[in-house]
């Protein structure tokens, strides 16, 4: 429990630490830069010690069959989120793209708008087929 709270804190210091640096350093050329890269390292750095000393113990015998159904459950999870989070990142890109093109296609020529709706809905359906393999997944 106290290992927990000195996690959190040392998780809350690496935010605030570098960032009153940043507003109480000294005025020059690529702080925000240094500031950046501290505060990313020392939050990585502390999150890889967090996995540490969480995942970091024995293993009894009798608790190996829990465990195996814990982690392919925990990974069932973490493979849904990652095919609903990166097909929808990807449709938001191909979204911003298309959608952008077709408004430009559209003000030059009005008799396209249906075509440029489709390329649209078709960036966006890649989101959707995400969200489907997530069902299949967690099914």
């Amino acid at each position: 429990m106290i290992a927990k709270i000195i996690l959190i804190a040392a998780l809350m210091l690496s935010i605030f630490i570098p960032f009153m640096a940043f507003l109480l350093g000294e005025r020059k050329k690529g702080r925000l830069k240094t500031t950046l890269a501290i505060n990313i390292t020392t939050f990585f750095a502390i999150i890889v010690v967090a996995n540490i000393m969480l995942f970091g113990g024995s293993v009894n015998a009798a608790e190996t069959a829990d465990a195996a159904s814990g982690i392919s459950q925990g990974l069932r999870y973490i493979a849904a989120a990652l095919s609903t989070g990166m097909s929808t990142i990807g449709a938001g890109i191909a979204v911003a793209s298309s959608a952008s093109a077709a408004l430009g296609a559209l003000s030059e020529d009005s008799s396209v708008m249906g075509k440029a709706l489709i390329f649209v809905a078709l960036a966006e359906g890649v989101a959707l087929y995400g969200l489907l393999i997530s069902f299949l997944i967690l099914n």
